[in-house]
């Protein structure tokens, strides 16, 4: 079936150092990386064991020059590129890359919502079906999180824009809720507000992985720095968020098997 109109379609990682961040996941997640054919960036892709899911570039000279720091970014599937960028804009997002297609890949734009936070959307040149986001399969993203500087503008921009469905909400204090996310019924991540003193607002997104404390020696022996974690979830699981040795953020999720 092929991807929706709102469905994560795609998930890039952006660096400072593409060599060392592939090694970095390649012993974290077990990515394999390739170059992508054509490419004049020096795009290369993630795979997993079953799938690509993700791709990974050097920060472009200019975006560095204006400051970008490395991260990770989510691409969301959209019918049209060009109504879903200007519906953006219009209701005060902010368009860093206009709609432009990649021969035989699709079309994208990139862009920001009203609180500043980055993201694509995309539509394929093909009607394949992107597996990146599978919560059931280690080496896909699991689970989207956004903290934010207002969650419930945040959310209420993501929902008009994509077709998400507010769903169940966990007390978090002070905080506010940890508002959960749906999309054709399936749970794909939550909207939060930012810690006061925490990282900027951004998107995180949890990596899945076959075993949580192999992978948090392989990250904490790769140069992460990790900042919450191991620690358990509803569903017997076990989450970690940190970053990476280049200074982007990630999650991963996965069972504890010791």
């Amino acid at each position: 079936m092929p991807n929706q109109h709102g469905d994560f379609v795609w998930y890039e990682l952006l660096t400072s150092d593409p060599d060392a961040a592939a090694d970095f996941y390649a012993a974290v997640v077990g990515w394999r990386s390739r170059p992508f054919e054509g490419s004049a960036q020096g795009y290369r892709i993630f795979s997993a064991t079953d799938a690509d899911v993700a791709g990974l570039m050097a920060i472009p000279a200019e975006a560095a020059a204006s400051g970008m720091r490395p991260r990770w970014l989510g691409y969301i599937g959209v019918d049209n590129v060009d109504e879903a960028a200007s519906s953006i804009v219009r209701a005060g997002g902010t368009q860093h890359i206009p709609p432009t297609d990649i021969p035989g890949v699709g079309r994208f734009a990139m862009l920001a919502d009203p609180q500043g936070v980055g993201f694509y959307v995309m539509r394929g040149a093909t009607e394949g079906t992107s597996t990146s986001f599978d919560p059931k399969t280690a080496g896909h993203c699991h689970w989207n999180e956004l903290a934010t500087t207002d969650a419930a503008a945040a959310l209420a921009f993501y929902v008009d824009r994509f077709g998400w469905t507010k769903g169940d909400a966990m007390p978090m204090g002070e905080l506010g809720d940890y508002q959960f996310i749906t999309h054709h019924g399936e749970r794909i991540g939550a909207v939060m507000n930012r810690m006061k003193d925490g990282p900027p607002p951004a998107w995180t997104f949890y990596f899945g992985v076959a075993d949580i404390d192999v992978a948090h020696k392989a990250a904490t022996g790769g140069g992460a720095t990790i900042y919450h974690g191991p620690a358990e979830v509803p569903g017997g699981m076990f989450i970690i968020v940190g970053s990476d040795p280049q200074g982007a953020m990630f999650g991963l999720v996965g069972p504890r098997k010791q």
